[in-house]
């Protein structure tokens, strides 16, 4: 499936002199967590990024990006947070723990054609809020044609290649949770890193005796920013703390 990024009102062999981007694109939204927007490259998100957010199991994907959703929803965003790997019930357990506090929007569909007509009222109810939507997790959506009894690798393709157009048709933010096997790599084809614009890994330090345990959030891709930042991050009941920053990648 082919991403939607044409423009249709740009005509074929216009002078990239003559191409004026919307004021929207051009200004960087901060997350209201510091080590996250360090990974970024310091200035937060580009609206129309959709990226991909993996890790190892156990390393705190769905903590992170619980936490995410409500500095987004506290520093002005609009923020929808889609579970299909766990219930509401578990999602709000887990946000209490956390003592978040902020009113983001949370769904529980499984197919990405419903859930992107879900955030379309969302966003027409918040015309003037940046939108942010976080699918968990990528392997648990199909795209509307679900028929084989499983969801395959083509599925995630074309699920991800539908959450990657509506970021660009709407200017707004999509983060992907993806899961990783047993030796940390990401499950399914490398076409899934391809189709975003950032990848943002989040691993457990082992080999240093010093930080071991600790959770090393690293950006392995950013169309939009540096890469190579890496972050470590102490993972406690309550949520993450920060311990060091390191890296100024290119």
């Amino acid at each position: 499936m082919k991403l939607n990024v044409k423009i249709e009102d740009i005509a074929f062999g216009t002078s990239i002199q003559d191409i004026a981007v919307p004021e929207l694109l051009t200004k960087r939204i901060p997350s209201g967590l510091g080590y996250f927007d360090y990974a970024l490259g310091g200035k937060g998100f580009t609206p129309s990024l959709c990226g991909l957010f993996t890790g190892t199991p156990g390393a705190g994907k769905t903590t992170m990006m619980l936490t995410l959703a409500n500095a987004l929803q506290g520093h002005g965003a609009q923020v929808v947070f889609n579970t299909a790997e766990e219930s509401l019930y578990q999602v709000k357990m887990t946000a209490n723990r956390l003592k978040l506090r902020h009113p983001f929007c949370v769904g529980g569909e499984s197919t990405v054609p419903t859930l992107l007509k879900g955030c379309d009222t969302v966003r027409e109810a918040h015309p003037d809020r940046p939108f942010f939507l976080i699918v968990d997790s990528l392997q648990c959506m199909d795209d509307g044609h679900f028929n084989s009894g499983r969801i395959t690798t083509a599925t995630a393709e074309r699920s991800l290649a539908l959450l990657t157009s509506y970021a660009k048709e709407n200017g707004c933010n999509v983060l992907v949770i993806g899961q990783v096997n047993k030796d940390g790599k990401m499950s399914g084809s490398n076409k899934l890193k391809h189709m975003v614009d950032m990848h943002i890994h989040l691993s457990v330090e082992e080999k240093d005796e010093d930080l071991r345990g600790c959770r090393i959030l690293s950006t392995a891709k950013n169309r939009f920013g540096g890469s190579g930042h890496m972050v470590y991050l102490k993972l406690m009941k309550s949520g993450f703390t920060e311990v060091a920053r390191l890296g100024e990648g290119s």
